[in-house]
């Protein structure tokens, strides 16, 4: 294991509160995700690393903002360590008022066609 020392780590609570995710989430996700292993002190408290934060936040994108599953996520991510800094970051995911009433305008016209056959 090399020596982490001079690279900054944050304990699971920090992580938690700088992506606004619940840390039972993130125990969570290191279990679905190979590739997330934080370190461990000798008292096993979970470090994460910057490169941990980005994976995280990767994650944290394709299920919440994109609406995939944990196994699509998976699949976006197996085999490309590199993450895809390019992609915009958003602080949170929140949908447009005008075209929610859009979509629930359209998808009653739907459901009224459906009911109709």
């Amino acid at each position: 294991m090399q020596d982490h020392n001079d690279e900054k780590t944050y304990r699971i609570g920090e992580v938690a509160e700088l992506l606004n995710l619940k840390t039972h989430v993130l125990r969570f996700w290191e279990t679905e995700f190979p590739q997330l292993a934080p370190l461990r002190t000798g008292k096993g408290q979970r470090l994460y690393t910057e490169e941990h934060v980005g994976l995280l936040r990767r994650i944290q994108q394709l299920l919440h903002e994109q609406g995939m599953t944990i196994e699509g996520a998976r699949r976006v991510l197996q085999g490309s360590a590199v993450l895809d800094e390019s992609l915009p970051e958003r602080v949170a995911a929140v949908p447009d008022p005008d075209f929610m009433r859009m979509l629930k305008r359209e998808l009653t016209a739907v459901r009224r066609l459906l009911s109709n056959e």
